[in-house]
């Protein structure tokens, strides 16, 4: 187990993907409001272009989740998805609740 790893019980990989989603995620959010308050200026151009970086966040967001769930397959440790564990938390070799 990694340093990283043994500080959050996750693998740096699985919080990396969980950490681009969260903040393309965020971005995405915060970019609306960009576009809101370009349209209420009337500036459509400075709009269209916050929309843009809207819809990238939102994809790059989506990709994360894909990865994410394609790598869930393959987790050990403390951490398993639902069906690997049955839909509750297993601690892994040497961990407790």
């Amino acid at each position: 187990m990694n340093r990283d790893q043994a500080d959050t019980g996750v693998s740096n990989v699985y919080y990396n993907l969980a950490s681009v989603m969260y903040h393309a995620l965020n971005g995405a959010q915060t970019y609306e409001q960009y576009a809101r308050d370009a349209e209420q200026g009337g500036d459509n151009e400075l709009a269209q272009f916050f929309r843009q970086a809207q819809q990238h966040d939102s994809q790059r967001a989506q990709i994360a989740m894909q990865l994410l769930v394609a790598r869930g397959g393959r987790m050990t440790g403390a951490y398993q998805t639902g069906a690997q564990a049955g839909g509750t938390y297993q601690p892994g070799p040497g961990q407790t609740h």
